[in-house]
């Protein structure tokens, strides 16, 4: 099984956090897509004629397209595709799009999962962060799917926002949990240099909330969620059961995929590509009849720290014998003693040959698992 991955780079608005690849001018909106058609077209033959399992749309703000432009880019993958018939295909979507006619018509298409950026339930914050809804926008939007039908949805929510009320993360969880959705998707708020933010904490006119304060609504958010039944499958995703994030998940477990659109990145088990974050060098180069990408070759250790890192995140953890089997590395030989000392710890516990993070060990994922990445001369 394989996924598809479609990066809309337009936005209405760039949030003050944001530093992923978009544009809020739609000048070049109708050459873009018709270079994400040509793309495909050119990608056909990437990933080996396997199986498509998960198509996904992000971005940017891929609710900025019309239905028909989104059916069009669904249209050209069936054609040169084969779909598992059960296929999860998302939509990333903000509030202030999902509209009840717009809601309407996507139910007629074959998406059947919506990503909803909501990021907060108080509209201070979301005015803080510049995002283009409110608050009642988004349970309305909400609501409004329900009743449709749309029975697979996902929130998405930012905690450690600087504010004086530490009940407010408290209230924005339970808020989504009374929506009964069945996915959220929630990530600390993070200062990145060009962005918005990281030009005010530099005039120092903006200060990170303290980073306790965040450590303790993630703990927050692990003890709410396990509270209302959902699994903490990944570090930042939670769901009810049965309702993982297929395609994401099969980021964390090395599945080849598909990236099409600016900035969009491919994986097909021993490289990977990176599509140019500009578009209309994107646009001319497709408009030529040539790939706008990068391409890397990994190396084993490239490999093995990917599958650490990014398997050390979920509920399934790292299974050292696949990483044994696969590349002839024993990890559990390699950081023994480091693996005693954070089990001693309790921020890891090894089950079998599988390596688990504990709660407490979740505050650190990013740090143990560049303590077990692989040197050169290790691979």
């Amino acid at each position: 099984m394989a996924g598809i991955y479609l990066h809309i780079p337009f936005c209405k608005q760039a949030c003050h956090y944001c530093d992923f690849h978009f544009s809020t001018s739609m000048g070049l909106k109708e050459q873009v897509l018709q270079a994400m058609h040509q793309e495909l077209a050119l990608q056909q033959q990437y990933l080996s004629g396997e199986v498509i399992n998960t198509i996904y749309f992000g971005g940017g703000t891929p609710s900025i397209l019309s239905v028909a432009e989104l059916n069009g880019l669904l249209e050209a993958i069936y054609a040169k595709h084969t779909v598992n018939s059960n296929a999860e295909i998302t939509l990333e979507a903000n509030p202030d799009d999902l509209t009840l006619e717009k809601l309407q018509a996507l139910r007629q298409t074959r998406i059947n999962r919506l990503s909803i950026g909501v990021q907060s339930f108080h509209d201070p914050h979301l005015q803080l962060m510049n995002r283009p809804h409110t608050a009642t926008e988004a349970a309305a939007c909400i609501g409004m799917a329900q009743e449709l039908g749309f029975d697979n949805i996902s929130l998405d929510l930012i905690y450690g926002i600087p504010a004086e009320d530490p009940a407010l993360w408290e209230q924005d969880l339970a808020k989504a949990f009374a929506l009964n959705v069945q996915h959220l998707s929630c990530y600390a708020l993070t200062i990145e240099p060009n962005t918005v933010f990281g030009s005010r904490v530099r005039k120092g006119k903006f200060s990170p909330a303290d980073e306790e304060r965040v450590a303790h609504q993630f703990e927050l958010l692990m003890t709410q969620a396990a509270d209302h039944g959902f699994l903490h499958y990944e570090i930042s995703n939670f769901c009810q059961p049965g309702f993982e994030s297929k395609h994401n998940s099969s980021y964390w477990k090395q599945v080849p995929y598909l990236g099409i659109g600016p900035s969009a990145h491919s994986f097909n088990g021993v490289s990977r590509q990176f599509n140019i974050a500009h578009n209309p060098k994107y646009v001319q180069a497709l408009e030529a009849g040539q790939l706008p990408c990068t391409v890397e070759e990994l190396s084993v250790e490239d490999r093995v720290n990917e599958y650490v890192m990014t398997t050390l995140r979920t509920s399934w953890g790292c299974d050292t014998a696949f990483i044994r089997q696969k590349w002839g590395i024993d990890l559990v030989a390699l950081h023994a003693v480091y693996l005693q000392k954070i089990a001693a710890q309790g921020l890891l516990r090894q089950e079998g040959d599988v390596l688990l993070l504990t709660e407490a060990g979740k505050l650190l994922a990013d740090e143990i698992a560049l303590d077990l990445f692989l040197l050169e001369e290790e691979a």
